[in-house]
């Protein structure tokens, strides 16, 4: 039986109650809209989108140098938006003038969200100590990488917070491994191609750990363009290649070494006591000089998060201002 439209339905309205958008449907039941959520919402203006407002990447240019942000500002003022923005644009920032507390690390990183655990647990102490189960607990010198790249899922930002720098050496390296990687399919399309479309072994082993993965040196998005490097080779296990493929993929992987570790693409700077250098791990590529135990205690903390709390966090300051 048909039933005309007027016979079941209410009349529709809308009221404004207590700050809030109150709509009543033609089926009689009500919702409730925030004005905030209605207002980055509306179809006029789409420049409050999740993804619009997080910064595009930029490459580094020759001279580039991190941008600063001291610690009282990120505390108080508007300096952890501007630390946020820098470190999603650039892939590298640098706190300032932070106290020497043991695990400040950990207080910054829990402004933003959960840290990342990993087999070296959620937060890590980098300082040589005897019988280490990687090369960043010793004093020696540490060829640009990338941390962990035998995960799944590496980390994505890493923090590292300097409470003691008096040994001679240990200055910090950097490279944008993006950039390089343009570089690299500039000067030679056949190598990129090679480190972006082959997979190699990545393993970690200590007595109580056996983590591993099988990926590109280069993983690229949908549109071509470098979406993460995996370079560490320390980590980088056996290479289990056909024969006539194993002298291509050593001569593309020497060239992108040999464009990362110029001196052209690189920065370096000694941490001071105080400062905290945050970076992400899938783009930005970290070594260190050697250093010499014997002239002085260093003593950095470190932890990692997510993008995707960078991000959240982001969105939320900016929904506040």
């Amino acid at each position: 039986m048909f039933f005309p439209l007027n016979d079941i339905e209410t009349a529709p309205s809308a009221h404004v109650t207590e700050g809030s958008l109150e709509l009543i449907w033609a089926d009689g039941h009500m919702s409730r809209f925030d004005p905030v959520w209605l207002y980055q919402r509306r179809l006029e203006d789409t420049t409050f989108t999740p993804a619009q407002v997080i910064p595009h990447r930029q490459p580094w240019c020759l001279d580039f140098t991190p941008e600063r942000v001291s610690h009282g500002d990120f505390i108080n003022g508007d300096g952890e938006r501007q630390w946020l923005e820098a470190l999603l644009r650039d892939g590298l920032v640098l706190l300032e003038d932070g106290p020497l507390a043991e695990e400040e690390v950990s207080r910054l990183a829990g402004r933003i969200g959960p840290m990342r655990a990993t087999n070296f647990g959620a937060r890590f102490d980098v300082r040589s100590k005897p019988n280490p189960n990687n090369a960043a607990y010793t004093a020696i010198g540490l060829a640009l990488h990338v941390d962990l790249p035998n995960w799944r899922q590496p980390p994505d930002i890493q923090l590292l917070y300097c409470l003691q720098n008096e040994a001679k050496g240990g200055e910090s390296t950097f490279a944008d491994g993006f950039t390089v990687a343009e570089i690299l399919r500039e000067e030679s399309p056949e190598h990129f191609r090679i480190l972006s479309e082959t997979p190699i072994d990545f393993r970690f082993q200590d007595e109580d750990h056996d983590i591993a993965v099988r990926a590109p040196i280069i993983e690229l998005n949908e549109d071509g363009k470098p979406l993460e490097i995996r370079f560490n080779n320390w980590i980088r296990d056996t290479l289990r290649l056909p024969l006539h493929e194993v002298d291509a993929w050593y001569a593309a992987y020497r060239h992108f070494w040999q464009l990362l570790h110029d001196p052209r693409h690189q920065i370096e700077f000694a941490l001071e006591p105080g400062q905290m250098i945050a970076f992400d791990n899938r783009r930005v590529l970290h070594g260190r000089r050697a250093f010499d135990p014997n002239t002085g205690k260093r003593h950095l903390q470190g932890t990692y998060l997510d993008l995707d709390l960078l991000e959240s966090r982001l969105r939320v300051l900016l929904r506040q201002r």
